[in-house]
């Protein structure tokens, strides 16, 4: 579960820092050329969303296969796709927040200030450091709403939830998993769905924004 956390957020941020830089200079690009007349807001935003979904997938497969092998999660068809899974969509919505925080900022230094507040709350809140079992009840409602618990929610199940050997007290993995942290094993289909709605909620913001804000300066 620490190789998850890490991945998820080192990778995660990594892919929106470095995204931000580049969203801003085209951004400026873009001005000009939509004044021009050249072509229209949506376009802009839908060719920026779909040109980072195949680097995406090379750099999920990579890593994936890597370190899935190196770790010794067990080799079955349906785990190494949950992996990938998550692991993919994961990384995709990381690049397209950093994205839609460039979109709606009037540059990327102001943009990478809003994002690291937002990684600071996404990893006190991811379940790793403090699990949802153990947070108060009234802080658990961010816990549902932060995208990097969902993540981990994923992997961790997806991984772990069914296992059946047990620890020496004689509580098997899956009851541990259930109550400690609080992952069900028959909750991984939905927690996928929710992944996936936060991809599209951050890419649809984005192209949401870039056609609503108007940052240029005359």
């Amino acid at each position: 579960m620490g190789s998850m956390y890490a991945a998820v957020l080192f990778l995660g941020v990594q892919n929106c820092s470095s995204v931000q830089p580049v969203v801003a200079v085209e951004r400026t690009v873009f001005y000009r050329e939509r004044a021009a007349g050249m072509y229209s807001t949506l376009p802009y935003a839908v060719a920026q969303v779909l040109i980072e979904i195949p680097y995406i997938l090379a750099q999920a497969v990579t890593y994936g296969v890597i370190v899935y092998a190196m770790i010794g999660f067990e080799w079955t068809v349906v785990k190494f796709f949950w992996y990938l899974f998550f692991m993919y969509f994961t990384l995709l919505y990381f690049t397209f927040y950093g994205m839609m925080a460039v979109a709606v900022t009037p540059n990327h230094h102001i943009a990478s200030i809003v994002s690291a507040a937002f990684y600071g709350l996404w990893n006190l809140f991811s379940g790793f450091i403090i699990p949802r079992t153990r947070m108060p009840v009234w802080w658990r409602w961010y816990y549902w709403a932060c995208p990097v618990s969902w993540t981990l929610y994923g992997l961790v199940a997806s991984q772990f939830g069914d296992i059946k050997t047990t620890f020496d007290d004689g509580q098997s993995v899956e009851d541990y998993v259930r109550e400690y942290l609080g992952y069900r094993h028959d909750f991984v289909g939905v927690v996928a769905a929710v992944v996936v709605g936060f991809t599209i909620l951050f890419a649809a913001t984005f192209a949401i924004s870039i056609k609503v804000f108007n940052f240029q300066r005359r």
